[in-house]
């Protein structure tokens, strides 16, 4: 947009069902559910963690609908900035609230970066077992780094690159669940302990402590709505996005858990910090074999990180821009690229703001 025009910069609505389903999916399934089983199994203190998964599908769902119908009926950018704006504005409120959302916003958006960017790095000690805590923090810095430049360009290409990341996280976590079909014990898997089956108040707080540890894994299936101006027929494409990936992830969640529960003792599998790598090293017979599998699928879930880094920064760098087209923000983050027709401002300042986190 030229200086001294008043002409309101538009994105272009180039991404279908598809990549807006790929964006939703690798946004949720990150190296979450790899780092939270482990601490799952503490907190209900068995494999019966089923009842976890179960719980944050329902709560993801009722959640999800509610973003499904706002996505398809306010269509924009910016996502729940947008729809707290709009459903103030009656109240006068309109500005406040999207400003008090802007402002949790520029908190929140950089350490939800950083901490996924963490969540690389630790993974990473799985080959890099030295690793300083220097070393560590630089790592994860770079990542912020290449995922932002990954995401510099047309709306078009990052949803195209989206479904080539699908691909891959449906092979990681495909690849855990197909291995341990072949390998796991359906009764060691659910070897539920008696209080399993005890629903008092013992059960519902340890349930409820699991479930907040789902539900992190569950995050991300409204990143649609962030990037609602560039969606193909919005009212219909939105809501599909939403539910899908909702259903999609849990059903791979709880089929992955089964088949690690199978193989790994989950007084064991509560004690490791990289339990998908130790899974598929045990599917091979020849260790030396099973190293490098396990190695491999290492490197696998550092890519399903990068591709949940990739989806989150996409959603939260529309924001901002939202905000400054309507006048509630600095209006700098209004720029859009003058040839791929994205808001380049908006995001390079929040990957750039998230290397410090």
């Amino acid at each position: 947009m030229s200086e001294g025009t008043t002409e309101r910069p538009q994105l272009e609505r180039s991404m279908g069902l598809l990549p807006a389903t790929a964006t939703n999916i690798i946004g949720m399934v990150g190296v979450g559910p790899f780092l939270t089983i482990p601490f799952m199994i503490a907190a209900i203190g068995g494999p019966h963690i089923i009842y976890a998964w179960v719980a944050g599908m329902i709560l993801a769902l009722a959640d999800g609908l509610v973003y499904a119908q706002l996505g398809a009926a306010i269509p924009g950018s910016g996502g729940p900035y947008l729809y707290l704006r709009e459903a103030f504005k009656p109240f006068g409120l309109g500005r406040l609230m999207a400003f008090l959302f802007i402002f949790q916003i520029i908190l929140v958006a950089p350490l939800s970066i950083a901490g996924g960017a963490v969540g690389f790095a630790d993974y990473l000690g799985f080959f890099w077992e030295s690793m300083s805590p220097a070393q560590h923090n630089v790592i994860a810095a770079l990542v912020c780094v290449a995922v932002t430049a990954l995401l510099y360009r047309d709306i078009k290409s990052v949803g195209r690159l989206s479904v080539v990341m699908l691909a891959v996280v449906l092979l990681t976590v495909g690849w855990v669940i197909v291995a341990g079909l072949f390998n796991f014990s359906l009764k060691q898997a659910f070897d539920f302990p008696p209080n399993a089956f005890q629903f008092n108040r013992e059960f519902f707080v340890a349930l409820g402590a699991t479930s907040i540890l789902a539900m992190y894994s569950y995050g991300g299936y409204n990143q649609v709505c962030n990037i609602g101006e560039e969606i193909k027929d919005p009212t219909r494409t939105m809501p599909r996005s939403v539910i899908l990936s909702i259903l999609v992830v849990a059903t791979l969640y709880m089929l992955m858990t089964t088949v690690i529960l199978g193989m790994i003792p989950w007084q064991e599998a509560q004690e490791t910090r990289t339990v998908a790598s130790i899974f598929i090293e045990r599917t091979f017979d020849d260790p030396t074999v099973g190293l490098w599998a396990g190695y491999v699928m290492t490197g696998l879930i550092l890519f399903v990180a990068a591709s949940s880094l990739y989806a989150v920064i996409l959603g939260y760098s529309r924001i901002p821009f939202a905000a400054a087209r309507d006048g509630d923000f600095f209006h700098v983050f209004a720029r859009v690229h003058p040839t791929k027709n994205f808001p380049h401002v908006s995001l390079l300042v929040l990957g750039a703001v998230s290397i410090p986190f």
